[in-house]
């Protein structure tokens, strides 16, 4: 089993997630929050991709293997396909959260391209350019594994093909996937949510500046009070992601620099790599619900969804 493996330990609490990122996804669909397209295009997105990572990274590859250890999943194509979906999901939900950032980037610090950049149409491509870059890095991993056996012409298993320890295709195939999964997200999420940080505090001193000399009062003042709010779930989301990715990049570093590509009967590092994966999946469960909870009609859209459910239940049941 190579480092880049894409396994989660967490069976149960991460699973719990579904349906609140399939209730986010429905209510952003119905379009009632109040968002910008553009906005409700690229949490849509992150939810789907959330939902991604938490259906094959927790749900198939942990709880149905458990479960259910001669499912259809021990057929071969199976399990290439559900490696392929682990791979491609969790690079998903990053760069859809990396997008996300860099479009609230240019809306507040770009004002000269907001009007051109921060459109749906343009988040509907980008949107489209990263799901169709991340499945072309992801394409190579199903011809990873070949099967562990041949049972009646039925290909069995998975197992990782010895080229994969020798080629070099394959090592910077490695390179490419650690880059885009793990070494490029954390400094790239810092350095836009940073800037965007410092654009509103700037803007804010001059503001509180400009309020106080002109009639001395700045606590009512609804502008600076939506700027504190956009720092807060700035930092939010940057810390959630730091806090939940760092260990995953460390390892990737340690590994890459050791040039480790198998376990080699070593436990730690094993179990280390399976911890921080489950701390990756954990925050597939956090991005949306940070980005969307915050906004208050998205709560009202949560009451009114849970008003009609229960109506629902009631006429069931009569």
């Amino acid at each position: 089993m190579g480092v880049t493996e894409h396994q989660c330990i967490g069976k149960y609490p991460d699973s719990v997630f579904l349906p609140a990122n399939l209730m986010t996804i429905l209510i952003l669909y119905r379009g009632k929050c109040g968002l910008a397209k553009g906005i409700t295009c690229y949490m849509a997105a992150m939810a789907v991709g959330d939902l991604m990572v938490l259906f094959f990274n927790v749900v198939v590859s942990q709880i149905v293997n458990y479960h259910f250890p001669d499912s259809l999943l021990k057929y071969t194509y199976a399990c290439r396909f559900t490696v392929f979906m682990q791979g491609t999901s969790i690079q998903l939900s990053i760069w859809f959260t990396i997008s996300f950032t860099f479009d609230r980037f240019i809306a507040i610090c770009c004002q000269e391209l907001k009007s051109k950049y921060c459109t749906a149409k343009t988040a509907k491509v980008i949107i489209t350019t990263v799901c169709v870059v991340n499945v072309l890095i992801n394409v190579p991993m199903p011809f990873r594994y070949e099967p562990y056996y041949v049972l009646n012409n039925v290909q069995w298993g998975c197992r990782t093909v010895t080229q994969y320890f020798t080629s070099q295709a394959w090592t910077a195939h490695r390179w490419i996937t650690n880059l885009s999964s793990a070494l490029l997200p954390i400094p790239l999420l810092l350095l836009l949510n940073s800037l965007t940080a410092r654009h509103i505090l700037v803007a804010s001193r001059a503001r509180k500046a400009l309020k106080s000399s002109s009639n001395g009062d700045t606590a009512s003042d609804p502008e600076l009070k939506n700027r504190r709010t956009s720092i807060i779930l700035l930092f939010t989301i940057s810390g959630s992601f730091v806090v939940l990715s760092a260990p995953i990049t460390l390892i990737h570093i340690c590994v890459g620099v050791t040039q480790t590509v198998t376990f080699q009967g070593s436990n730690s590092l094993y179990l280390a790599i399976r911890t921080t994966f489950l701390l990756m999946c954990t925050s597939s469960c956090t991005n949306t619900c940070i980005y969307a909870l915050a906004q208050r009609r998205f709560r009202v859209e949560i009451k009114d969804m849970a008003k009609h459910l229960y109506s629902v239940i009631i006429q069931l049941c009569k």
